[in-house]
């Protein structure tokens, strides 16, 4: 119930369970941005992303959804299994890669605060660019999920440094309109891949507003 929920607000802490409509929320999300991710992709990729993205994150949040797990490392880390094993593409392999690394930083934790979501998306972004070896400012990814760092690391309650995090990604996925692609196969259009929005910092604005719906939903209005 909704008296849960205030509960959560007041301790700030998730554990695993309470961590499921967060999955649930991501798999809704790119489901929902099926075709924008199929368009954007289209342009520069093979036109796949849509259905990586969708199937990769139903995996996850089904995985969310029935584990027992308590640990939350490994919480992580085996969600990020079930999204590589159902989409193993290369973006579905970063994606994974992102939400393990997220699992070794909550190695043998049962609960995580909200302010955390630093910790966990830093983490995230780690995992990708390891993964990737793609550097900010290459039109990734990266280049939606950075800006969100620092406004999530800012310490300000947890719902206005999620909307301030959605505001900073949605700005990353416009800046990579002025990137040369460096990576895949964006990167066979040279020049020409300047004007179009990256498909990978699209994924990860769709990342940072699902997260924001999940904020809003157990966080009291902030009156705005």
């Amino acid at each position: 119930g909704s008296r849960g929920l205030g509960d959560v607000y007041k301790r700030q802490t998730l554990d695993t369970q309470s961590l499921r409509p967060l999955f649930t929320e991501w798999a809704r999300i790119m489901e929902a941005n099926k075709s924008v991710l199929t368009e954007l992709d289209s342009v520069v990729g093979d036109g796949d992303l849509g259905l990586t993205m969708s199937d990769g994150f139903a995996a996850a949040a089904r995985y969310a959804q029935q584990s027992e797990e308590r640990d939350l490392g490994r919480f992580f880390y085996m969600a990020g299994k079930a999204m590589a094993s159902a989409v193993p593409s290369t973006m579905g392999t970063l994606m994974a890669s992102g939400l393990m690394q997220a699992g070794k930083a909550f190695k043998g934790r049962e609960t995580l605060g909200l302010t955390e979501a630093g910790v966990l998306f830093q983490a995230w972004y780690d995992g990708v660019q390891q993964r990737g070896k793609a550097q900010p400012g290459e039109k990734t990814f990266l280049d939606g999920m950075a800006p969100v760092l620092a406004a999530l690391l800012a310490g300000e309650e947890p719902l206005t440094a999620a909307r301030n995090a959605l505001l900073q990604a949605q700005q990353g996925v416009q800046q990579t309109t002025t990137m040369v692609a460096k990576h895949g196969r964006a990167a066979i259009h040279g020049e020409r891949s300047r004007t179009f929005v990256d498909p990978g910092a699209m994924v990860a604005q769709l990342l940072i507003q699902g997260y924001f719906n999940f904020v809003q939903a157990i966080c009291p209005s902030d009156g705005r």
